[in-house]
Formats: C-alpha cells, sequence, structure tokens
C-alpha cells in the first residue's frame, strides 16, 4: 500500500515595485495563519535582497540539510522558514545571474516541509526571473497582490496582476499597506499615500481586496527588531489577523 503525498499549497505574495512592505505583510501573514491554526512555512523568494531573517527575528541562524534537501529554521513565532538570508553572511552581495537565483528559489521550496500544508512565498518585486522560475516549477495556489495607495504603485500591482492573470494563478486578492499614517502623540489619522486607491484598483480589476494594513511606528519597530506585529496582542496585530482570516476562508473553500 502506499499512502497519497500531500501537496504543497503555495500562496505567493507579490508587488509590482518594491517598497510597498510586501515583506513585512508576508512575515506577518503567516505568523497570523499559525495563530488560526493552519499549518504554514514561510518562504523568503527575494534571493537578491532577503529581508525575512529580520523580520523574523531569525538573524544569523543557518539550516541543515538532509538527503541534499534543506531543513527549515523553526521560528520563535511556530513558523517554520527558508531564506537567502539564512545562507549567506550578513550585508554580502548576492551576485547572481537568473538562472542561478531561479536554482536557489527551487532549494528553498523543496526543502523538507514536514508537517507543513501552506507555504507562504515572500517574492521580490517586478515580474522577472525569479517569478517565472517559481510560476513554471511550484505554481502558486493563489497570489496576493501588495500596493500602497498612491498611483505609482498601483500601476505596477497591475502589472503583477497581469503576470498571474497569464500564468492561470488565482487572485486571491489585494491588500493595500500603508494606508494612512496613525500619529503615536495624537492618534489622528492622515494620508500620506492617498486614501483607498488600492480598493478601487481590486474594484475596477474585479478582484477581492483583504484590507487595509495602516503606517504607523509601532509596527515599523516592532518589524525592525524581528517581533512580527501579527504575532501580539495589541491593535498592530488586528489589520494582519483580519487579511489572515480572509486568506483561511479562501483555502477553506
Amino acid at each position: 500500500m502506499t499512502a497519497e503525498k500531500k501537496t504543497l499549497r503555495i500562496i505567493a505574495v507579490g508587488s509590482g515595485k518594491g517598497g510597498v512592505g510586501k515583506s513585512t505583510l508576508s512575515a506577518n501573514l503567516a505568523v497570523a495563519l499559525h495563530r488560526l491554526g493552519h499549518k504554514v512555512g514561510l518562504v523568503d523568494a527575494d534571493i537578491y535582497g532577503p529581508s525575512q531573517p529580520r523580520l523574523m527575528g531569525s538573524e544569523g541562524q543557518k539550516p541543515t540539510a538532509e538527503e541534499k534537501h534543506l531543513i527549515p529554521i523553526m521560528s520563535r513565532w511556530g513558523v517554520p522558514m527558508l531564506s537567502m538570508g539564512h545562507l549567506v553572511d550578513p550585508g554580502q552581495a548576492i551576485a547572481w545571474r537568473g538562472p542561478m537565483a531561479g536554482n536557489a528559489l527551487g532549494q528553498l521550496l523543496d526543502a523538507k516541509w514536514d508537517g507543513i500544508d501552506t507555504l507562504i512565498v515572500d517574492l521580490p518585486p517586478g515580474t522577472g526571473d525569479v517569478q517565472l522560475s517559481m510560476i513554471s516549477k511550484h505554481k502558486p495556489a493563489g497570489a496576493i497582490i501588495v500596493s500602497t495607495p498612491q498611483d505609482l504603485a498601483l500601476i505596477d500591482a497591475t502589472r503583477a496582476v497581469s503576470l498571474f492573470e497569464q500564468a492561470n494563478v488565482p487572485l486571491i486578492g489585494l491588500v493595500e499597506n500603508m494606508a494612512g499614517y496613525i500619529c503615536p502623540h495624537c492618534g489622528e489619522s492622515s494620508d500620506p499615500f492617498g486614501q483607498g486607491g488600492a480598493e478601487a484598483a481590486a474594484a475596477h480589476m474585479g478582484m477581492p481586496f483583504l484590507g487595509r494594513i495602516p503606517l504607523t511606528i509601532a509596527i515599523r519597530s516592532a518589524s525592525d527588531a524581528g517581533l512580527p506585529p501579527a504575532a501580539g496582542e495589541d491593535s498592530e496585530a488586528a489589520p494582519f489577523l483580519a487579511v489572515a482570516q480572509k486568506l483561511a476562508e479562501w483555502l477553506a473553500r
């Protein structure tokens, strides 16, 4: 008798450009899904600029290998993870051409993800070699697009949407990050990047809007310290948990 191999569902988190908070969302989405009871892992697919070791507080840790497969590092938040940042020295430049980057991504995705059924993959910005390699060899079950409210970011987010549509990857929805600045002194909200642009863009493209993540000093400080806000019990955790709940509902279909 043979047991059927369980399929690992890959959820890609992408954006058309850098600096929109995609990595922060990926880390907190993985932590929030774990809190909701899901068996989730995290892959940092940004080969040239890995940031997940800092965001997840796992800098300096090195994965081991078994039968030529990497064994993920267990973060302190209960989420196993892998990143090129775990394989190179801090600050070391990774000057690889496309095929080498694609092979590196394959090693991260083909690791021993025992006990995991959902893998959050933090993609690099844009629509280049790494994205194409993942889609062709490890087709995602779905994709989440991250954008700030400003028009320039939304133009680039549309390109990311187009890439996944062309590859027939289901679009789970769009998240608006940096959606309003909350003053830590008076609590007043302002909108340096505009307001509601991503929600309007999602409606225009006919895809679900998953929620807004505010621009707060608390989220930035916790992220820099390797303390994902989604792991806490304060107000900073709430928007990440709300997006994770919508993703959990999509996974349950």
